[in-house]
């Protein structure tokens, strides 16, 4: 069963707004994500970096904080809809038995920071300082042009789980992915601002993120990074595509940052908005739902991913192999 999104949730939070991972080269992320992807540096410490998308008026929706271990990630972020909602939000969490903490976050008003059911690290701000929106900087336009954070997918060890803690916080399933029947649930695509996710959750090791993503502004932009990535002599870093989701309807493609954090540049996903729309079911031996031409990922596409910062992964109680290429080959052969 499908649990029935909260109307009225404990602390209004909007929409999906950033992430803070940790990195080992801070000169090689800037360079990356900069020059090659094209995002925008809002500030730059010797051991942090901020960027945004050429959209976007917050300060920032990627931070990237100097580490002499292993990549790894912080946390997620979402925005909450202003400091008064922190209390519901906080009662609900506590009635959870849920760690949290206020803390002083650069750049950003009142951050609570909690860990949901499945170890997943959020950060929640009531607000960022606002820069000048790029979308009309066109001088300056470089490799796909990102436009806005949009969403991040996470490996989760209890899909389930993670659905019903999310559902209560207001968050609706879009779409969702099952082995036979209804009764596993392998992944769920959860929205909270009106399209197809904000934050989705699938089966595997976790918590770990998968990858966080951007809206570009059409199918050329996605071919100009791939074409300006591959100009500045960055290998293997193309993970995935370009291709066209079932899921969501979107065209995409995924790179894999210097320190192997997963980015997503995609051509956005249609409106989830009326409560009446049912949810879209997709079995999970169906390969048209990861890429709607028919091919499916690569093992390291569903088997790599970023680990939290100080987090042991949990195995998943959910025993379903996603249907890979190569056993997509190995059945052709």
């Amino acid at each position: 069963m499908l649990p029935i999104c909260n109307p009225v949730p404990p602390g209004r939070l909007t929409r999906a707004s950033h992430v803070v991972l940790a990195g080992r080269d801070l000169g090689a992320s800037r360079a990356f994500y900069c020059d090659a992807l094209g995002l925008v540096l809002s500030h730059e410490t010797p051991d942090a970096l901020y960027l945004r998308g050429l959209e976007e008026a917050c300060h920032h929706s990627i931070v990237i904080e100097r580490t002499t271990d292993s990549p790894s990630v912080h946390c997620i972020g979402m925005r909450i809809e202003d400091e008064a909602q922190f209390d519901p939000l906080v009662s609900f969490l506590r009635k959870k038995e849920l760690s949290f903490e206020f803390l002083d976050r650069p750049f950003q008003g009142r951050t609570l920071r909690f860990r949901d059911p499945v170890g997943t690290m959020v950060e929640v701000a009531a607000s960022m300082d606002v820069v000048p929106r790029a979308m009309q900087d066109f001088n300056v336009f470089k490799g796909g042009f990102p436009q806005r954070f949009d969403h991040y997918q996470l490996a989760t060890h209890d899909v389930a789980a993670a659905a019903s803690f999310w559902s209560e916080l207001g968050f609706r399933i879009a779409e969702y992915t099952a082995a036979e029947g209804d009764r596993d649930i392998w992944g769920v695509w959860m929205e909270r601002k009106g399209n197809t996710h904000d934050i989705v959750f699938t089966n595997g090791a976790g918590p770990q993120l998968h990858h966080f993503a951007f809206t570009v502004p059409d199918a050329s932009a996605i071919v100009h990074a791939c074409d300006v990535t591959s100009s500045l002599g960055y290998d293997d870093i193309i993970d995935r595509g370009p291709g066209r989701h079932g899921l969501s309807n979107a065209l995409f493609v995924y790179f894999r940052d210097p320190d192997g954090h997963r980015i997503e540049f995609f051509v956005t996903h249609y409106q989830f908005i009326d409560a009446e729309t049912p949810p879209i079911r997709w079995d999970l031996s169906n390969p048209k739902r990861a890429q709607l031409w028919g091919m499916p990922a690569g093992r390291r596409w569903f088997f790599e991913a970023s680990g939290f910062t100080g987090t042991p992964t949990q195995a998943p109680l959910l025993h379903a192999e996603p249907l890979t290429l190569e056993r997509y080959l190995e059945v052709q052969a």
